[in-house]
This record gives C-alpha cells, structure tokens and sequence, in this order.
C-alpha cells in the first residue's frame, strides 16, 4: 500500500490534527455487545433461539460481508489512526484485543430427528378385501409379501422406477429390465435380462407365482409388486384386516431400514446443506457422532396458523458414520452441528477491530507500546464473531486497536 492511504472518517478533520486520520475528540464510540469467542477446538461458540411454534430456529454465526462493513466503519469511528507504516505517538485506542492464531470455524446448530427417514404409502392398485399385512416395525426384503388382498400377495421388489403397467409377453422398456433384475437376484432364469418381455420371461414368471401361490398367468399385473430401493420396514397400518380397499387407498407406510437424522434449515443458510458434508450429531445421552449429508432438498411447509405463509425451506437427510452408533434410539430428537467452512491455524481478530480504509479495503490499528499504525490486511473468513487475517507486519501476539 502507498502513502496516503488512510481510515474513513465521519467528517473533517480539527485543526492540528493529521488531515488522514481521525479525530480523537470526535463522536464517542459506537457501543458493541460482547464479541463471541471463536468456534476452536474444545468449545462449541453456538448458539440457540427458537421458531415460531417452539421450533429450532438455526442462528446465524458467520458474519456477513454487509455485518463486517458496519463493523470495521464502527471501529474506525471510534479510534484513528494514521498513514499505514507510519508511528504515532499520544492516541492510543480506547482499547485493544491481541490477534490469535486458531482454527476458526463457520459452524451452526440445529435441531434433528433421529429416525428412519421419508415414509411411503404402499396402496391397493385394484380394489378388494385386506386380508394379510406385514407387522409393524417388521423388515421386509426383495421377494416378501408387503400385504395381501383378496388373499393374493403383493411383493416388495427392488428398483427406483414404479410399477405403472400390467408386464406381459411382447412389452419393452426399462421397467421390463428392472423386474428381470429381480427375477434373476431371485433365483429365477432361462430369460435374459434385458429391456424384451419374452415367452422365456413369462415361462420364469409363471414359476414365480405358483411359488407365491399366485394364478399362473405369465403376466405382472398391475399392483402385484411394489418397488422400494432397498429393504424397508414397516412403519404403520393404514388399513385393517377385512377392511374393503378402493383402488389408490393406503394399505402401509414404510420406511428404510437405516437410522438417518433429518434435518431443516432456513433457505438462508444452504451454503450448509452440501451433500456429502460433514456434520457431528449430538445424541440425547450427549455422544457426539460423526455424520454425512446424505440428501439436501427444497421443502414447502405450510404456516401452523390460517394466516402464515408458506416457507421454503432446506430439508437434510444425515447418515451417521457409525450406524451402531445410533442403534439405541429408534426416533429422538438431536442437535446437528454443521460446518459451511474451516481455516486452520490462521491470524484471527474480533470484527470489531477492523478498519474502512479510505481506498477501499480493510485494516487494523497495531499498538506497539506508545504508538500505534495503521497496517492493510486481507480478510478471510468471518465467523463466530472474528474474521480471519493476513498481511505484511501481523503476528501472533500482536495487540490492535478496538472501540471502546
């Protein structure tokens, strides 16, 4: 940086006082709260407020870059300074803060809940009685009956595309691939799996369904399998046995069988949703456990009260890096900790302590014992309260100027 370069200030400066600095009798200080200890190994620097409702509002701890102007415009309101290089003596600032060196972290909290992640209706797809289903809580796998109507099983298969259609000798598609999958992981063959319905294919279906006790038509029909992903597990019942089911009427809920946290945020704070990022869910026995972003997406929920808006809102799935971990709880409410970004063993100072330098940029007032001078700095990331820093003439150690 050149000569001349200097701290904002309010206005004109007296008569007999450096025509680049500030005035030391101008207007008092601006008041500041308490600045929050940075988030450093060991301590948690979080904080908590609530919803509407009772609910966990994520609060904001990273500062933003709008935050850190009123700051560093504060600061150099509230003490001068000089051209950067050059000692002065007799104006010292009201107070200082000494710069550390810390791994500093833009980390938030929030609340989850420990289950097993989004439930699905397993429905009728053609009408008839109930007259068989899972029990709740119970795993079911690739092949199983989910529920029975009219005494015909309706069988969990496994594959991401639903079932829409009646499969039968000459159709094609992807769904024909995926139920060939599993007729074959099912112990089935003299069929290729490929996207062709064939004679062949409906030879290995008509075993399939005198296995299962099922007419031996050859032909899938519509609402006999219901895909998931993987296993599920029963979650409720939405019908009872004897109960006359229309077509489209929920039978079961079901879920997967691994233990997720699931997780909202405000839209305001995506830059934490990141899949595949790390975040430390704390149990309510107070184990901390370590955990992966698994899933982000955009939710709308609805107001609690006739007059409140719709929100938008950031859903997170978290999937925990030792699932045993989780075994004991099967719903509780967690608190997840999530981290958008990390410096390690970098410059940190309060935000407070930066200055508005006429040219643009930042700065920060070093107190060398009865002098004090201006030095330029590059700011990194601001969090907990601090702001990362770098440039010629900083160590750790040293004491800057704050306002009072």
């Amino acid at each position: 940086m050149t000569a001349g370069t200097s701290v904002t200030t309010a206005g004109p400066a007296p008569e007999g006082s450096d025509p680049d600095g500030v005035d030391p009798s101008g207007p008092p200080p601006a008041e500041t709260g308490p600045v929050p200890a940075a988030t450093v190994p060991g301590g948690t620097g979080r904080a908590h407020r609530r919803r509407r409702g009772g609910r966990t509002r994520v609060v904001a701890v990273a500062t933003t870059a709008v935050v850190a102007v009123a700051a560093a415009v504060t600061a150099a309101v509230g003490f001068g300074g000089d051209d950067p290089g050059t000692a002065t003596a007799g104006t010292l600032p009201p107070a200082n803060a000494q710069i550390t060196r810390q791994t500093l972290i833009d980390s938030e909290p929030a609340t989850g809940e420990l289950g097993y992640g989004e439930t699905r209706t397993a429905a009728v797809r053609s009408g008839g009685t109930v007259t068989w289903m899972a029990g709740t809580g119970s795993r079911v796998t690739r092949g199983r009956p989910l529920f029975s109507v009219d005494n015909a099983k309706v069988v969990l298969l496994y594959g991401t595309l639903p079932a829409y259609r009646t499969l039968r000798s000459g159709d094609s598609g992807a769904d024909v691939k995926q139920f060939e999958r599993n007729l074959s992981a099912l112990g089935y063959d003299g069929f290729t799996v490929d996207d062709e319905y064939t004679s062949a294919t409906a030879d290995a279906v008509e075993q399939w369904q005198d296995d299962l006790g099922l007419d031996e038509t050859g032909r899938v029909e519509l609402g006999q399998v219901v895909y998931a992903a993987s296993e599920v597990r029963v979650d409720s019942h939405e019908a009872t046995v004897g109960d006359a089911a229309q077509p489209g009427s929920g039978v079961l809920t079901y879920t997967g069988t691994a233990r997720v946290v699931t997780a909202t945020l405000d839209v305001e704070d995506q830059r934490l949703a990141k899949k595949g990022g790390k975040v430390t869910v704390t149990l309510p026995d107070g184990k901390d456990v370590a955990g992966t972003i698994a899933t982000v997406e955009t939710v709308i929920e609805t107001g609690s009260g006739a007059d409140e808006e719709p929100e938008t809102k950031i859903e997170v799935t978290v999937t925990a890096a030792d699932p045993k971990a989780l075994a004991g709880f099967d719903s509780a409410s967690v608190d997840v900790a999530f981290t958008a970004d990390q410096r390690t063993d970098v410059l940190t100072v309060p935000v407070a302590a930066l200055l508005a330098l006429a040219e643009g940029g930042y700065g920060v007032q070093l107190v060398e014992g009865g002098t004090t001078r201006i030095v330029a700095v590059q700011t990194g990331l601001f969090a907990s309260g601090r702001v990362e820093i770098s440039g010629a003439g900083l160590a750790e150690g040293a004491t800057v100027g704050m306002p009072r």
